[in-house]
């Protein structure tokens, strides 16, 4: 059987539970739209982090440039 076969039967089902060697590694459960969370676009700033500094443009030159300096 397919991986795509074992998603579409554990959609319609209430999950697959996959075995290696008889023990259990994984669930394969369907997915609910209530479950997904906050999308991106919605989240809110931890307080913590906005004290961070703030950096315009390339963020990898940024972080090449944080390394440097540790």
């Amino acid at each position: 059987m397919k991986t795509g076969d074992w998603v579409r039967r554990a959609a319609r089902h209430e999950g697959i539970v996959v075995l290696d060697r008889k023990h259990p590694v994984a669930r394969i459960v369907p997915f609910k739209e209530e479950e997904s969370g906050a999308t991106f676009a919605d989240r809110k700033l931890v307080r913590g982090f906005a004290k961070m500094a703030q950096h315009k443009g390339d963020s990898a030159g940024f972080i090449s440039e944080d390394r440097d300096r540790a």
